[in-house]
């Protein structure tokens, strides 16, 4: 069986810049008495719960995608899409950039044709203002790919409230001007929804520790993969 192709060696646990933010992020963590991840468990459920669902001033939105089931768009990366259309359909000159490489063997689409797909059999007209990013592995590679793509001013970050904040940030380290945009109209609780919170939250302690030990030993590769 293949491994995963959105981690380097095909897993995250062979992944030798993922091991070593793990190394230097659970004792940072545990050193602090669990404070680090408290503080961005609580960012990640504020933003979650704060986000709003309009692009504001946003030039572009970036759709995030989301690993398919069978070539397919799961529930969450359906809900994602639904509120794309939606925005297609109210701001008629906004351009929509579909982000994620094939999360599900090379026999079935990247995630963002998958997402192409399902928004031109609702809104065929919408073709010319859908552009796909195919090659990114994770969330940080979906906004790396699609920087050069983006057109000039802010550009909105469309994924599920779960993961926002975790985008926001990731943006942020790509000088990236960005604003969130949440795929559900509000943050409903549930045993899932926790999960992935908490999840999320440790996604996102991981990263900002990890960066801040690659900048303070100068580990090049490991920056790259954030700038």
């Amino acid at each position: 069986m293949s491994g995963n192709p959105r981690w380097r060696n095909g897993s995250p646990w062979r992944d030798p810049d993922i091991l070593h933010v793990l190394v230097v992020g659970a004792p940072a963590t545990l050193l602090s008495a669990g404070l680090v991840y408290l503080w961005f468990l609580r960012r990640t459920w504020s933003v979650a719960r704060g986000a709003g669902r309009d692009p504001g001033d946003a030039r572009s939105v970036i759709v995030f995608g989301k690993q398919l089931r069978d070539g397919r768009p799961d529930a969450e990366f359906r809900c994602r899409l639904r509120h794309a259309l939606r925005l297609l359909r109210a701001h008629p000159q906004l351009p929509l950039l579909l982000t994620g490489g094939h999360s599900d063997g090379p026999e079935h689409p990247s995630e963002a044709e998958a997402a192409r797909r399902w928004l031109l059999r609702r809104m065929p007209e919408a073709a010319p203002r859908l552009h796909i990013e195919q090659r990114s592995r994770d969330t940080v590679d979906n906004l790396r790919e699609v920087r050069a793509l983006l057109p000039p001013g802010p550009v909105a970050l469309l994924s599920n409230r779960y993961h926002l904040a975790r985008c926001q940030a990731l943006a942020r380290s790509l000088d990236i001007d960005a604003r969130v945009c949440a795929a559900e109209p509000a943050l409903r609780l549930s045993a899932a929804t926790c999960n992935r919170l908490v999840l999320e939250a440790g996604y996102h302690t991981l990263f900002v520790v990890g960066s801040a030990w690659a900048r303070l030993i100068g580990h090049r590769r490991m920056l790259s993969r954030v700038r």
